[in-house]
């Protein structure tokens, strides 16, 4: 009976995904509330919800999720504003939840109308300033825990508070916060059987006990199962209903793009493809638990999917399972939480900052179209200082009307704009007749019409996905392409990179003097494709593939 609908096959794998992605996921869930301003025991309980109901409801079969940092970023800025409103944490609770649940509810919706299609014309540099912009935040508010002194609840603060870091610093708290770094970067040398995250936690807090030495610590978080946190939200002032509303949607957009990029990746890893309505759905169930619960909302965990498949995890059982370690944790272990000191969560914390930051989209800033470039500072800039919702906004408005000025200048120069044709039934050229009847099983001919930008990306590379194995070579006529953006760059750069894996040759045609200048920036040439593998026109092309490739 049981094999009807599982295979047992799998059940060995998927324990051991789930118990390892569990055991990655504690010190990060313990941190990410602590972060969150709602306490440790906030973040274990979305690690539960959202771990177990994400996994069961979701459209990812190995996904793990949990609280991440971009979430917990815009959490920890909702409770502050809570707070400011109603005077304390305690006051500010209905809020917070009923902003949690309302964020979970948007994404089932989210879910049911198909909003994950629209998720992929989010531009690059946007989705890249806020994400770094995240980092930085978590770095900056870190900082003073990391020393082991209270911290402001604002960057702004923090940074016009740094001389006090200076002089009033624990010296102990700061020893243990650079012992945990050290054990995080330096214990994956040593063995990966076991998580450095938690290597660092465990080490660094036995050696605090042991030595007795005076640093903040978390200190006592409740144990047991937890209660429902619905009182009171359907008595909020009026007042409050815009920051709800707002921090809701947010939360939604954010914890999608997050959860669907994750997704991808998993697709990646095990060569599967996942139900992106179906996972919303499950990560807004998820969600949703997590706030009546009064976790913190979580999303797809990167680091916890990859860990889970690379150790076993074939199905949405090893997610699952996940979940429950953590549950199991809760209800033996807590106490011990107790004892971990602030500072080494801030060790935790940094280093896992540092990977949200897009390090490859700040290495190519000075090459990229400078629009791209303007879009991502100021998308970081009022994410990091300012506005989490504004930013986004913004961001998606400045990308739109700067993508809409270039497209009205090609058009002034009397350029074709048009969509990118598709290998189902693209017809070829005149001057490719002859060499398509002979060789079309062999070689692909590609047609590119118009700038390839943030919206036609997703398109493009899906249609790169679908080429046949038995294809030796893709040939990629670009004369009709006279502006490439971030996006379109690094859209390309990963098709070329997938069709590689595969053993399959690109040669481009005619590349214009802008794509060609910004190919060449970020080392797509010669890198991925070499100088002899570029051609004026596409008759050079044949005769190169009929004497190098086609025997």
């Amino acid at each position: 009976m049981i094999a009807k609908y599982y295979d047992l096959k799998n059940l060995k794998g998927d324990i051991t995904g789930g118990l390892v992605a569990g055991v990655v996921a504690l010190p990060l869930a313990l941190a990410f509330g602590v972060q969150s301003g709602l306490g440790a025991i906030a973040g274990l309980y979305g690690a539960i919800a959202v771990g177990i109901f994400a996994a069961i409801f979701g459209g990812t079969k190995t996904q793990a999720s949990g609280p991440t940092g971009p979430m917990t970023v815009v959490s920890a800025a909702l409770v502050a504003s809570a707070i400011d409103i109603t005077g304390s944490l305690q006051a500010a609770m209905p809020i917070i939840v009923a902003t949690f649940l309302l964020g979970g509810i948007f994404q089932i919706v989210f879910g049911f109308l198909n909003i994950a299609g629209y998720v992929k014309y989010f531009p690059y540099p946007v989705v890249s300033g806020f994400m770094s912009g995240v980092g930085l935040i978590i770095i900056i508010l870190q900082l003073f825990p990391f020393a082991g002194l209270s911290s402001a609840k604002s960057t702004w603060l923090v940074l016009q508070d740094l001389p006090r870091l200076f002089t009033d610093f624990n010296v102990n708290a700061l020893l243990l916060g650079l012992l945990t770094v050290i054990i995080y970067y330096v214990f994956p040398y040593i063995s990966k059987a076991i998580p450095s995250a938690l290597v660092a936690l465990v080490v660094a807090s036995v050696a605090s006990f042991f030595l007795n030495w005076d640093v903040p610590l978390i200190g006592e978080i409740p144990s047991g199962l937890p209660s429902l946190q619905v009182d009171g939200i359907f008595s909020i002032d009026a007042s409050a209903y815009s920051l709800i509303l707002e921090y809701a949607i947010v939360l939604a957009v954010l914890g999608s793009i997050d959860s669907l990029l994750t997704s991808v990746i998993a697709d990646n890893m095990t060569k599967t493809k996942h139900n992106s309505n179906r996972e919303l759905i499950g990560q807004g169930i998820g969600n949703a638990i997590a706030g009546i619960l009064g976790g913190i909302p979580g999303a797809g965990a990167t680091k916890g999917t990859v860990i889970n498949i690379n150790s076993g995890g074939k199905t949405r059982l090893s997610g699952t399972i996940h979940g429950l370690f953590l549950l199991a944790v809760l209800l033996g272990l807590s106490k011990l939480a107790a004892y971990i000191p602030l500072s080494v969560l801030a060790g935790l914390l940094i280093p896992i900052a540092f990977k949200i930051i897009d390090a490859k989209g700040f290495k190519h800033l000075l090459v990229v179209p400078k629009s791209d470039a303007i879009v991502l500072i100021i998308v970081l800039l009022i994410t990091t200082f300012g506005s989490l919702i504004q930013a986004v906004g913004i961001g998606l408005l400045l990308a739109s009307l700067l993508f809409m000025k270039q497209a009205s200048d090609i058009a002034e120069e009397g350029l074709e704009v048009g969509t990118l044709a598709g290998f189902k039934g693209e017809k070829p050229w005149q001057d490719e007749l002859e060499f398509y009847e002979k060789y079309k099983d062999k070689v692909y001919i590609k047609h590119l019409y118009g700038p390839l930008f943030f919206g036609f990306t997703s398109h493009f590379q899906e249609e790169i996905k679908n080429i046949p194995k038995e294809v030796k070579a893709l040939i990629i006529r670009m004369d009709r392409v006279p502006y490439i953006d971030q996006s379109g760059l690094y859209a390309l750069e990963n098709a070329i990179l997938d069709l590689e894996q595969r053993n399959i040759m690109v040669l481009l045609i005619d590349v214009d003097e802008q794509p060609c200048d910004k190919l060449k920036s970020i080392d797509i040439i010669p890198d991925l494709i070499a100088e002899d593998h570029i051609f004026n026109t596409v008759e050079e092309a044949f005769v190169f593939l009929k004497t190098e490739l086609i025997k």
